[in-house]
């Protein structure tokens, strides 16, 4: 199973339509709440390159990037590449 990491807030729309989004394709992640942590926040910029916006999606390490983002990995197989199934 890919190592799945999903920076997120409360209240992001976004957020919740990318957890959907994954749990459609049957995928698990892992959540870090950057509202309630403002050491995670700076873990999640440091590791986004200073993307401050959420959700920031990584798998396998890789960068993803938002919702935008994991869409257009999806629709082009990128996402399915970074997942190990056969695109």
């Amino acid at each position: 199973m890919p190592k799945i990491e999903v920076y997120s807030t409360a209240v992001c729309p976004y957020c919740v339509a990318a957890k959907n989004l994954l749990k459609a394709k049957g995928l698990t992640w892992e959540e870090v709440r950057v509202d309630t942590d403002p050491v995670q926040r700076d873990a999640m910029l440091q590791r986004s390159g200073g993307r401050r916006t959420v959700p920031q999606i990584f798998v396998n390490d890789q960068l993803v990037g938002g919702y935008d983002d994991l869409v257009a990995a999806d629709r082009s197989g990128k996402l399915a590449q970074l997942i190990g199934e056969a695109a």
